[in-house]
């Protein structure tokens, strides 16, 4: 420890001896600081939110008249928007259910949902497949949590669970399964003529927008969602050329049982599993109660409980 640390500190004077202290004049100074630290704050805040883009914004022009951002976002708004809106205050529903409810979905549940989902998949279900990973994921997660709230009182005897599973052990033996997109056209010629463009470096899914016969999948980029082995909603040509093809890459014209002519490509592949009793025995007791519910359920029963109201004001 250094020395002068412990040398006495000599007594301070008396206040009314020597000379007399100054006063500091604090009140300009520290309004002076409070005034420099409004500023970075205002600063800063301007430097973290970006532009909100005007409405008046062009964003397109057909023959010099203009297309503004704000009639885009109010088409977009108009059609797709209250459909978007209501799955997401579903969503946000049953969330508080399942605080409310002491209601837990795990991620093995999520992903066991998904590939039940992607084993019996049939047409109405692509534009379930056309979502991202995490929106389809919150969507079954949404959709698990209200099962679970409406069936926890309903108990449903093992013995049954081991009957049905016994019954159905091949629903729980899930195949490999191949995200497919499609580009259908009616002849050699046409499916020739799709296929240069694609070796020209054309875009599969703009090409299928273009030149696709099927105009549900068409507008979804060609997307048809997951293909399997016997499957009855996709054409056998189909599901045996999605699983030899390597992912990204694309088929030779296949011919369909109708006569017409289709390119394929394979963009994900998720691998097949098979679930035993205790991995499915939750999903299967859920299933039977569900059966003992005198009409189905919507999220939107919930909605007076948690005080959930939105922009349509139904």
């Amino acid at each position: 420890m250094n020395s002068n640390n412990n040398r006495r500190r000599p007594t301070p004077p008396p206040a009314n001896v020597g000379r007399p202290k100054r006063k500091l004049k604090s009140g300009p100074l520290l309004f002076l600081i409070f005034l420099l630290l409004i500023g970075n704050l205002l600063w800063l805040i301007a430097w973290l939110i970006p532009d909100s883009p005007e409405s008046g914004e062009e964003v397109a022009s057909v023959s010099g008249k203009a297309i503004t951002r704000g009639e885009w976002m109010a088409a977009m708004e108009e059609q797709h928007g209250r459909d978007m809106l209501l799955e997401l205050v579903n969503q946000e529903v049953m969330e508080t259910a399942a605080k409310e409810y002491d209601i837990k979905v795990s991620e093995e549940e999520i992903e066991l949902e998904l590939a039940m989902l992607r084993s019996v998949q049939d047409d109405t279900e692509t534009t379930l497949y056309a979502a991202d990973p995490k929106r389809l994921k919150d969507k079954v997660k949404a959709q698990l949590i209200l099962e679970k709230v409406l069936t926890k009182d309903i108990v449903i005897e093992e013995s049954k669970i081991e009957e049905f599973y016994k019954q159905n052990q091949a629903l729980y033996d899930i195949k490999d399964a191949y995200r497919t997109r499609m580009i259908i056209v009616a002849s050699d010629k046409e499916a020739k003529d799709a296929m240069a463009e694609l070796e020209n470096g054309s875009s599969f899914e703009a090409l299928a927008r273009e030149r696709s016969l099927d105009t549900a999948t068409g507008s979804l980029g060609g997307d048809v969602g997951y293909v399997s082995a016997g499957q009855s909603s996709i054409d056998p040509a189909v599901a045996k050329a999605a699983a030899s093809l390597e992912v990204n890459d694309w088929s030779t014209p296949l011919t369909l049982k109708d006569g017409r002519k289709a390119i394929i490509s394979v963009t994900e592949k998720a691998d097949g599993q098979k679930f035993s009793f205790e991995e499915v025995k939750g999903h299967i007791s859920r299933e039977l109660a569900l059966e003992q519910l005198p009409q189905s359920v919507t999220p939107e029963a919930f909605w007076k409980e948690f005080d959930a109201e939105w922009f349509y004001g139904e």
